[in-house]
């Protein structure tokens, strides 16, 4: 979106990185990597900034299939150290951050008892795939599961996988196709709100580095300009980059010691725009739609159904509330185009629907939401994508004069929180400075001290209600914000408050707290990163208007800016995740 001046409210994020242009250290990207390592070194006393080109969490790390898992299909590329990681770091953020990690059952249909076995040796030593695609029959895939049971024995949260013969499965999933021989079911976890999550980490560097007094600061929409070797502050190394204010168009300078890349699938991008073109990456594109669709609701009966589609790729169909959400492809990508999902992909989601759920048809008016994102994956030449290594490393530049540059190539969601630790440590090394803080155990955000049972929830919800404020009201508050959710409601009970007429999820006041707390910097922030409510199919025209009335005052929105808001947000929606909102006149 251009630029707006028409907005008069200055934004304390920005401010705050003009007013001490240098840090220590200056993170370049804001998903879920450069967040996590944004909090952990903040935690460690290092004077950090980080900035976003656009919202938190906007780019893979929004569009990812929503699961924290071990990675089960990894094993058969021979990843065992990433399989193993995953695991204990799924299990590690079901306890640091059950808020937003669940337990998520997980069944695989399977078709035949030993088909496969031939061709897995192959495909684990060569990393393609020989001839045309083999299901994996239940020997290879009992084999995987026991091998991924023994990688979750330390510390394991979840209950071991289970077999279960054609009868007892269809007994269980009676909608499944009927022809399958067996049903395979483990745990993974899921992460229903990945944008909150982010947040939440985002905010727990920020009162870290308040509260340790580094100044910690973070702002999205500030996208990297260019490096170049003027204008360094007292102290920096030589070597500063200019930054862009993509709300206003404002460019300043802003130097570090050392500058970390993790712009993820435009990692290469970043660093040609400082001077420094790089050949890492090789990012695949994922695409996923969400499905209003009671039937295929109630066939999955609460669990993910995760498998082998005929092409070899493995895919899934998982419920979310009272939605489907259904993925995933693996296409090669380039990220200096449009990521979006295409009708020969919503073909091939349909494809495998039927493939296990031979009964239930789909049709495109039970969309309510597509999206696609491309994975930070490295270069692969001539492998094929499912064959590429989704495990990470990090690449140093120390050139002569400039400050030191990280860029990180890889990672995923599960193991973010193992990979910032990680990627801290090397900036640690890089500043001759020692870890102060593990965190290993540090709940996060609203995870610190959310009830562990629904007896505890629903006491929680018991003790936090007031007038005007029923209990759907106040659990819809605690899912979303986890325990957070007590500042958010001391702020509600600060002032007069109204429930939207578009919707009972929101209120006037909790728009305001967002507006303050939460930077926001479009209208469809809100509406995609804030809440469920695009994912779940619910904006409508009333909704666009209603929304940003209300943030029109904290967010210094004139009549003009609040028009151009309201047609950017259908212009990302209709763009980028097929939803059509026609607005009313405001």
């Amino acid at each position: 979106m251009p630029a707006n001046p028409a907005s008069n409210a200055p934004r304390t994020s920005v401010q705050r990185l003009k007013d001490r242009p240098h840090a220590q250290v200056l993170i370049i990207g804001g998903g879920i990597n450069g967040v996590g390592t944004f909090r952990d070194l903040a935690l460690q006393g290092v004077d950090v900034a980080l900035v976003e080109r656009g919202d938190y969490c906007q780019g893979a790390s929004g569009a990812s299939s929503h699961m924290i898992h071990g990675g089960i299909r990894y094993l058969e590329n021979g990843e065992f150290r990433l399989v193993q990681e995953s695991v204990v770091e799924r299990n590690r953020l079901l306890r640091i951050a059950p808020h937003y990690v669940k337990p998520l059952q997980t069944t695989i249909p399977i078709f035949s008892t030993f088909s496969g076995i031939l061709a897995a040796p192959l495909r684990f030593l060569t990393h393609k795939q020989q001839g045309a695609p083999k299901e994996r029959g239940a020997f290879l895939i009992k084999v995987g599961l026991s091998l991924y049971d023994f990688f979750s024995r330390d510390g394991g949260t979840v209950p071991r996988h289970q077999f279960r013969g054609r009868k007892r499965a269809l007994a269980e999933l009676p909608r499944l196709h009927p022809g399958i021989k067996y049903a395979a079911t483990y745990f993974d976890a899921s992460v229903h709100n990945p944008e909150r999550l982010t947040l939440d980490v985002l905010q727990d560097g920020e009162k870290a580095g308040a509260a340790g007094g580094n100044g910690a600061r973070a702002s999205n929409y500030l996208s990297l300009v260019s490096m170049g070797d003027g204008g360094a502050q007292a102290g920096a190394k030589a070597g500063t980059v200019q930054l862009r204010d993509e709300l206003t168009g404002e460019v300043f300078d802003f130097s570090a010691d050392v500058v970390v890349n993790t712009t993820g699938a435009w990692v290469d991008l970043t660093n040609q725009a400082m001077g420094a073109a790089s050949a890492f990456m090789g990012g695949t594109k994922g695409s996923h739609i969400v499905l209003d669709h009671p039937e295929l609701l109630d066939a999955c009966q609460g669990r993910e159904i995760f498998f082998e589609h005929t092409d070899g790729r493995i895919v899934l169909i998982y419920p979310m509330g009272d939605r489907v959400l259904v993925g995933t492809t693996d296409i090669d990508a380039d990220p200096s185009e449009d990521t979006v999902c295409t009708d020969a992909e919503i073909e091939y989601f349909f494809d495998l629907i039927g493939h296990v759920f031979p009964d239930i048809t789909v049709d495109k008016d039970q969309i309510v939401y597509t999206f696609s994102g491309i994975r930070p994956l490295p270069r692969h030449d001539a492998t094929q994508p499912g064959f590429v290594s989704r495990d990470y490393r990090i690449e140093r530049r120390g050139d002569a004069g400039g400050p030191v540059v990280l860029s990180l190539v890889g990672g995923k969601w599960t193991t973010f929180r193992a990979l910032s630790e990680h990627l801290s440590n090397d900036v640690l090394a890089e500043l001759g400075s020692q870890r102060k803080v593990s965190t290993a155990k540090l709940a996060i955000g609203g995870g610190a001290d959310f009830p562990a049972t629904e007896d505890g929830v629903q006491r929680w919800i018991k003790a936090h209600m007031a007038a005007g404020r029923d209990a759907d009201r106040t659990a819809g508050l605690l899912t979303r914000y986890g325990t957070r959710a007590a500042d958010v409601i001391a702020f509600l009970d600060e002032g007069p408050d109204a429930p939207l007429h578009s919707t009972r999820e929101l209120s006037v006041r909790e728009l305001e707290f967002m507006a303050r707390n939460e930077q926001i910097g479009h209208l469809v922030d809100v509406l995609i990163r804030r809440t469920s409510l695009a994912f779940r199919g619910l904006v409508t025209g009333e909704l666009l208007n209603e929304v940003a009335e209300i943030l029109s005052g904290p967010l210094g929105w004139d009549a003009a800016a609040r028009a151009a808001e309201i047609d950017h947000a259908q212009e990302v929606l209709r763009r980028f995740h097929g939803v059509q909102v026609h607005s009313l006149v405001a």
